[in-house]
């Protein structure tokens, strides 16, 4: 019997775009933690670099560095100084989004949506392609999109009745788009052992700033399991698409969601 597949990241170098807010902070301990030599990025240069200083004294292995996805010279620019400081770079996740800048949602002005796709769609794209480049050159590796089960169902406006939360549509409209720009991005680069895949994470629980108790009862009943996700929940399907073990997985989206779309 040949051995299990390794679902370590030993010995790989692994970017993290957007790696400072409730996913990204549990994403970059699961990847450092699972043994990659971890970058983060953020707008924020500080709180990446805070968040890289607690890993490191757990005894990881993690950088910072900074880059807006609005600027296309900003991207390849953190793209010319992390392959200076690394040797290879073999896994790349995209987690960076602009928050809800929709605000009135539905009724918000055209000039936030267009603020939206500049980072959440052209942005998204600019960083895959200019790190997917890089990794292909090197012989292959692994990308994954952080997607929504929101790019799979249309809203469910009975979830935020009597609470002031709401999603907006640029939101479904852009983790939509991931879904089948991991497709394509797979046929792209399958030819050059890179391989393209997204994690279609469910509803999370902020702990910091928890959602309203009726939102969180009736979230809790649209999924198999009757709760929203912890974020450290969301971040071992994102380890196995990086690792040896999904060696033959690409284009895909693995959903993480409690079964909310079973339903």
């Amino acid at each position: 019997m040949p051995d299990t597949p390794s679902f370590s990241l030993r010995g790989k170098t692994v970017v993290l775009i957007g790696g400072t807010g409730l996913l990204g902070r549990a994403l970059a301990t699961a990847l450092a933690g699972a043994g990659a030599s971890l970058v983060i990025t953020s707008r924020d240069r500080a709180r990446a670099e805070e968040i890289a200083k607690a890993e490191r004294a757990a005894g990881r292995t993690v950088h910072s560095e900074s880059a807006d996805l609005e600027e296309e010279a900003q991207i390849l620019a953190l793209r010319d100084r992390i392959v200076k400081a690394h040797p290879r770079i073999d896994g790349l996740v995209i987690n960076a989004a602009y928050k809800q800048p929709m605000k009135q949602g539905w009724a918000s002005p055209l000039s936030e949506w267009e603020l939206s796709m500049r980072v959440n769609a052209t942005g998204v794209f600019a960083a895959l392609r200019t790190f997917g480049d890089v990794i292909a050159s090197q012989g292959g590796g692994s990308v994954v999109g952080i997607s929504s089960m929101q790019g799979m169902v249309g809203q469910n406006p009975w979830l935020y009745e009597g609470t002031n939360l709401f999603t907006a549509p640029d939101y479904f409209f852009h983790k939509a788009g991931m879904i089948n720009l991991v497709r394509y991005s797979a046929t792209h680069y399958g030819p050059r052992k890179v391989r393209v895949n997204a994690v279609a994470p469910g509803g999370i629980y902020n702990p910091d700033k928890p959602q309203p108790a009726a939102f969180l009862e009736r979230f809790g009943k649209m999924t198999a399991l009757d709760r929203m996700a912890d974020a450290a929940e969301i971040t071992g399907a994102v380890v196995f698409l990086l690792s040896d073990a999904s060696s033959y997985v690409t284009g895909t989206t693995l959903t993480v969601d409690g079964g909310y779309t079973a339903r």
